[in-house]
């Protein structure tokens, strides 16, 4: 029996691949011309509009940045990443380092970065041979790596872009576009210009002094000090100074690293004050005469920042354990809640058994939040687009929880059990799993199955962990789980309320087979989802699959019973593992058809008239002087789908949309759709339900509640009414 068990994890382990398939980035391709993402556009641009045989030319990436986003400099401060460059160039041409451009010091809330907004030219050299031919081509790509990001979250992206440089013989005039932007980047990068600098830690404080060279020139201004290595400096830090008569000095607060490891060589890094920046390398030593002494402040003007992360971390933790609370009151998990139940019942009268059941059901549901938080955050950080219930968008996920609740099903309603030791106590086949491992299972199926539910409070928890530091972040999922296993956690560790509860007997065995009524149930809404994502193909094979799995656990309870008896039963035993095997065989044959199929979904919105959801149709309603009502939803929200039936269905409301001259837009996310998912993360949501309201020339739309009722949502049209 552990080895059907065995089959059986290894059926939902088996939609990992088509998972991670469905959510991987086909390989770009090198083009001429911009290439772009929803952040970043790029191309490469030349500086001049050919090159000569034997001379070096000057490209350059050119960016061009969304509002809200940035890149990063070599040295990105507390967080983010370089722009990094992987060139495929002809035989004995080669290309130099980066010419960084001086970067801005962007704040975020406790953090200094280092990067670029708006538009931005990496210029780089390219070493062209003496024996190139005048009048070819030497075709030029690069895959640049950008990491863009805002102040909410960042996204690696990546492209592929391709000059055709010509060769000529002559000097090349500067190119039309972007040349000229190009020669004043070169020309206005930091790079050495004389300046001695020497550094000294002085306990905390790192003291740079620089002095010669356009030092001794500098007019009065605000000076500061860019490293070009991490961990030297605390980059949030002021750095107050003072000016000298051939130099500043500057008192830098020393990083972790340096406070670590002591003052070991030269600090590189860029000089930058409002008459220019230049490249320095200070050695140890003590200060340099004539740095300092002077009584003006050339310290920075304080750059705007955030208040601390703490404030919003812990009012997040609150809601995500009051949401995981509420979330046990949620229909999605009702099917859980018979698990729970029975559980409870048979140990209330072993206090120690219950005792390690709670904790076991706890971890299982800690863990599994903890899997599935890790799962998201990585694929956000790798650019996925995806949101709490990501995994409910798979096919493949789909039907193997619709196997998996059916087989659960079938274990309540007698056709087989897990745990012949349970029989021997006298008590009959529980509807359980036996011990701590079962009650660890049961917690991985109960947020497996919460997946689909979205409670209050949670989804601003959930919304705001995603664009929090990843400790943070799983600190809140943490919590979110607590709260949906505090209550049987509760009940677990109190004598006197496992003392309320009837003692074992028969009625258990009755209470079990009721029990499995809520699994079906919800294995035949996942066989729905599943056939509203794959098509009707698929559907059938997966009718195959769940009929295959059927007689495998028939078979399998034949199997137990014979050698309870102390008969053999091997022909059983093996035709329930090959049955059980052959149902995972046509799952993955269903999911591959799904595939196949890969049709877009009807939006299932509910009676009411309505339209897909878009940026533009939003737009164009607006632009029509009308309300627009917006509904993300999804097929495996069962939240979504009592909403719509309850009060986006009624005949009061669709008399309040008429009335209103309101436009009705679904949004559907039963597959994935990066385009929901960026206007969820705009509104500081993971998932679905998010119902919105805008009113006639208003930028931004009012957020229904969650759980939602015919009144709030004929008051919401009535207000927004023109």
């Amino acid at each position: 029996m552990s080895r059907l068990l065995a089959l059986l994890v290894s059926l939902l382990l088996s939609a990992a691949p088509a998972m991670a398939q469905q959510i991987s980035r086909a390989p770009a391709v090198a083009q001429s011309g911009p290439q772009r993402t929803v952040r970043i556009e790029a191309e490469l641009v030349p500086m001049s509009q050919w090159v000569a045989p034997g001379s070096t030319a000057i490209v350059a990436v050119r960016q061009t940045i969304e509002p809200g986003w940035h890149t990063y400099w070599r040295n990105p401060g507390d967080s983010g990443g370089p722009t990094t460059l992987n060139w495929t160039l002809p035989a004995r041409v080669a290309a130099g380092e980066i010419v960084w451009p001086t970067p801005e010091r962007q704040r975020l809330q406790d953090l200094m970065n280092y990067g670029y907004s708006g538009e931005v030219f990496l210029p780089v050299p390219i070493e062209v041979p003496g024996d190139a031919r005048p009048g070819s081509i030497l075709p030029l790509t690069v895959s640049v790596l950008f990491l863009v990001c805002s102040d909410e979250m960042c996204v690696p992206d990546e492209l592929m872009l391709r000059l055709d440089l010509p060769v000529r013989q002559g000097a090349a005039p500067l190119d039309a576009r972007f040349g000229a932007a190009i020669q004043t980047v070169v020309e206005t990068a930091p790079r050495p210009a004389g300046i001695a600098a020497r550094v000294v830690l002085e306990g905390g404080t790192l003291r740079l002094s620089a002095t010669g060279g356009p030092l001794s020139e500098l007019q009065p201004g605000r000076a500061w000090f860019f490293p070009f290595e991490s961990g030297l400096i605390d980059h949030s830090a002021p750095q107050p100074g003072e000016r000298g008569p051939d130099g500043v000095t500057l008192n830098l607060a020393a990083g972790g690293q340096l406070v670590a490891q002591g003052l070991t060589g030269p600090v590189g890094g860029i000089l930058v004050t409002d008459d220019g920046a230049w490249e320095i390398a200070a050695t140890p030593g003590p200060a340099l005469p004539g740095a300092g002494g002077g009584a003006l402040d050339l310290s920075e003007e304080p750059v705007g920042g955030g208040s601390s992360l703490w404030p919003g971390f812990l009012q997040t933790a609150l809601f995500a354990l009051l949401g995981g609370l509420i979330l046990n009151l949620m229909p999605c998990v009702f099917p859980i809640l018979a698990m729970k139940a029975a559980a409870l019942a048979a140990g209330a009268h072993a206090p120690a058994e219950a005792r390690r059941d709670g904790l076991a059901f706890l971890a299982g549901v800690v863990a599994t939040f903890l899997l599935l938080a890790g799962i998201l955050l990585a694929l956000r950080a790798g650019g996925q687009a995806v949101g709490w219930g990501f995994q409910l968008q798979s096919p493949g996920v789909v039907a193997a929880l619709a196997l998996l609740m059916v087989a659960v099903g079938l274990n309540l309603s007698g056709v087989f059990h897990v745990g012949a030791g349970l029989q021997a106590a006298g008590s009959g086949p529980l509807s359980r799993l036996p011990g701590g491992i079962g009650a660890f299972f049961t917690g991985v199926l109960a947020v497996v199955v919460a997946a689909p539910c979205t409670a209050p409070f949670m989804a601003f928890a959930l919304g705001a962990a995603l664009l929090m530091p990843w400790p943070m972040a799983l600190v809140v999922f943490l919590m979110l789980g607590l709260g949906l296993a505090l209550p049987y956690l509760i009940v677990s560790l109190s004598p006197r309320l496992l003392a309320r509860l009837p003692r074992p007997g028969p009625w258990m065995d009755r209470l079990k087979g009721l029990l499995a009524f809520p699994m079906y149930g919800a294995g035949f809404w996942l066989v729905w989802v599943f056939a509203r994502q794959a098509g009707e193909e698929a559907l059938g094979v997966l009718f195959l699959a769940i009929l295959f799995l059927g007689l495998g656990l028939w078979l399998a309870g034949i199997n137990q019973s014979r050698r309870a008896q102390g008969g053999t039963a091997v022909i059983s035993a093996v035709t329930a593992t090959l049955s059980v095997v052959a149902a995972i065989g046509l799952t993955g044959v269903a999911v591959i058809q799904a595939r196949a199929e890969g049709g877009d979904i009807a939006p299932s919105s509910g009676p009411l008239a309505s339209q897909p959801w878009s940026e533009q149709a939003v737009a164009a309603a607006q632009a029509e002087g009308r309300p627009v009502l917006v509904n993300f939803t999804a097929d495996w929200c069962v939240t979504c789908k009592i909403n719509e039936r309850t009060s986006l269905s009624s005949p009061r409301v669709a008399a309040a949309l008429t009335a209103s001259n309101a436009v009705y837009l679904v949004g559907d996310w039963t597959r994935r759709d990066d385009a929901i998912t960026r206007e969820l993360e705009r509104r500081r949501r993971s998932g679905v339900p998010l119902y919105l309201l805008y009113a006639p020339g208003s930028p931004e739309p009012r957020i229904l509640p969650q759980l939602l009722t015919e009144g709030v949502v004929i008051e919401a049209l009535e207000t927004a009414r023109p």
